[in-house]
């Protein structure tokens, strides 16, 4: 109880990839949240950069600043690397180096930075935008860019831009109207080196951590109106005198036997013939015996999700999970497979589910479903 009230993990700055056997960085604390001493940075959008507020204000070019405006269409395949929605310890299942994604994005980026720069909280964007369509969406991504330029990403972002005015108060947009959202990135504590830049990269798809509207839209930023609020943070001195945490501890594991070896994988797969791009997600746990209880585990799930070309039409996601437990010549096992489809106006999802003792299957069925879109 005489600790702070807010224990935080301040990430050191790493390369990108997909697992990490150590995230590198020191705990940092505030005495109350939200934290007095977090201050709200202003980074206005110009044309491929971000730039300070200050800054901004100081530059005879604001006028012109102001009036550009950037357009940007994603293609689906912006996403493939964006990693689980959570990880879920289960590698390779990170982000993997954004400069890929960001082919399909627009870009804005700082000059890289004079002296080091932290954030703690979310930090919240602001745009000024129109879309070609009346049901659109628009996904953000804040990265630290190393000087070899590799791109880790920080914290995303998205915004179903239907659910403007509140997910309670769905609305369409009207095509080449102006409005102006706000939408927080994830919390996060990242420290950012002197020579490394912050880069802002926003698309109009996010597959498939996000479904895609149902059709391809065409989104125009404002940069001159446009900006993002980072939570900046400076080092203190009380962070220092943090008592460090004590080894952690854990019951010993159960006696077990491998039987069959575990098999985690994330595969992107392109079909250059048919324009055809999967994302394939095995997490295969292997089997297992506790040897106590003399009880055998197995844990299988794969995950496909599909596109071809720039047919929103196509997009398609698939699960396979299957469970299994077994004692001596007794054993269960259910396998499950979902698939989930759109069209302009609705989701198609169709379930199946077997359960089966030994090799006998004592229960199946299939579920059929269609769901409007309801502005999504």
């Amino acid at each position: 109880m005489e600790e702070p009230m807010l224990r935080v993990w301040m990430q050191d700055s790493v390369p990108p990839s997909t697992r990490y056997r150590k995230r590198p960085g020191r705990w940092v604390a505030e005495a109350s949240w939200p934290s007095e001493r977090i201050v709200e940075t202003q980074f206005c959008l110009d044309a491929a950069h971000l730039i300070l507020e200050d800054a901004a204000a100081a530059s005879p070019n604001t006028a012109e600043q102001e009036s550009t405006a950037m357009t940007i269409q994603s293609p689906l395949s912006v996403g493939l690397y964006a990693g689980k929605w959570c990880s879920y310890a289960a590698p390779p299942d990170l982000p993997h180096d954004q400069r890929e994604e960001d082919g399909g994005s627009l870009v804005f980026e700082t000059r890289p930075l004079e002296e080091p720069l932290e954030i703690l909280g979310a930090p919240i964007l602001h745009l000024a935008l129109s879309a070609s369509r009346p049901v659109a969406m628009v996904a953000a991504r804040l990265s630290d860019v190393a000087p070899d330029d590799k791109a880790t990403r920080i914290t995303y972002g998205m915004l179903n831009l239907c659910h403007r005015n509140g997910h309670d108060k769905p609305e369409d947009l009207v095509p080449d109207r102006s409005y102006t959202v706000s939408f927080p990135l994830n919390h996060i504590a990242q420290h950012f080196p002197a020579g490394n830049r912050l880069r802002l990269s926003i698309s109009t798809s996010y597959w498939p951590l996000a479904w895609p509207p149902p059709r391809p839209v065409r989104l125009t930023i404002h940069t001159g109106a446009s900006r993002i609020a980072l939570p900046v943070r400076k080092p203190q001195e009380s962070d220092k005198a943090l008592r460090p945490f004590a080894n952690p501890e854990g019951a010993p594991p159960p006696a077990m036997t491998r039987m069959a070896p575990k098999n985690l994988k994330w595969r992107v797969i392109r079909d250059l013939g048919d324009d055809i791009s999967t994302l394939e997600v095995i997490k295969d746990e292997g089997v297992f015996r506790l040897d106590d209880i003399d009880w055998t585990v197995g844990s299988k799930t794969l995950e496909w999700y599909t596109y071809q070309g720039d047919d929103f039409g196509s997009v398609r996601g698939e699960t396979r999970w299957q469970r299994s437990f077994g004692r001596g010549d007794w054993s269960v096992r259910t396998t499950t497979r979902t698939v989930l489809t759109s069209t302009n106006s609705h989701f198609l999802l169709h379930a199946e589910l077997d359960a089966w003792e030994q090799d006998e299957r004592v229960f199946s069925h299939n579920w059929k479903y269609e769901i409007p879109r309801d502005h999504l």
